[in-house]
């Protein structure tokens, strides 16, 4: 398989095969950056799009100084940083809004604790976003980066462009404040947190946030239990990361080779 520095190269020098080709590589990746950077499924692929036509209309400022998958990662969080706030940024959600949130609406109507459900794991995934949304965008992202998407400190580093000690700073800050929210509320961390995927999944599909028709996020069917175990075998520490990487978003499953493709005829 072509290297994507190749298949960069090849893209510059007109072959439309090769633009095709780096698109499907890069394109899932930067939709998971944007889905939890924005939560909103729609605005994740309106951001993925626009990210990778940027990505191909700037190949040629590429100085090779990098691995290019950082480069990629610098214009994805460039345009990430910038674009207009989502919905859920508008309503300033912040940590202890969001725990009020969660102390309500538990019910006992939905799945059984060791159940698997897709319901259960479109709520599980709908609750990291949504915590992920409490944090400020410049320590969101270096969250998402170096922990949910482990990229290595040095990479993350280079694609925000700042120094190693501030990246260092943001996530050391981002660690503690999802660590602690999620000790406190969360049980597949702590059995005394209130908050259960399985129970809260009546109270999501009646206030809108789960539709059982139209899934934005599962990808298979989980059991609350059977996340708890899992989460539960991390370190000291990390089990809040435990819960972010046990949440994958389904990928977008969109062709954005042809939609980039599309908005670059336009554009001429």
């Amino acid at each position: 398989m072509p290297t994507l520095e190749a298949l960069a190269a090849r893209a510059v020098a007109g072959e439309r095969d090769a633009v095709h080709e780096l698109v499907t590589a890069l394109q899932p990746g930067i939709y998971q950056l944007a889905v939890r950077m924005l939560w909103q499924r729609e605005d994740a692929e309106d951001a993925t799009q626009e990210i990778l036509v940027r990505v191909v209309t700037r190949l040629s400022k590429f100085d090779g100084r990098s691995r290019l998958t950082t480069w990629v990662w610098r214009v994805a969080s460039n345009y990430l940083l910038d674009v207009k706030k989502s919905p859920v940024e508008r309503r300033r959600l912040d940590f202890v809004a969001f725990a009020e949130d969660l102390a309500t609406g538990g019910s006992d109507a939905g799945p059984a604790e060791a159940e698997r459900s897709l319901l259960v794991e479109e709520v599980k995934i709908g609750c990291t976003l949504a915590m992920l949304q409490c944090l400020d965008r410049p320590h969101r992202l270096a969250y998402v980066l170096a922990e949910i998407l482990e990229l290595a400190p040095s990479e993350a580093a280079l694609a925000l462009a700042i120094e190693p000690a501030a990246l260092r700073k943001r996530l050391q800050r981002a660690r503690e404040q999802v660590e602690a929210f999620t000790r406190a509320n969360c049980g597949l961390v702590d059995d005394a947190a209130a908050c259960r995927c399985n129970r809260r999944v009546d109270a999501a599909r009646r206030c809108g946030r789960v539709d059982p028709q139209a899934l934005q996020f599962a990808r298979a069917p989980v059991s609350f239990a059977e996340v708890r175990a899992v989460v539960r075998r991390a370190e000291a520490g990390r089990v809040a990361l435990a819960v972010h990487r046990s949440s994958q978003p389904a990928d977008a499953g969109i062709d954005f080779a042809r939609r980039v493709a599309t908005a670059l005829a336009v554009q001429k």
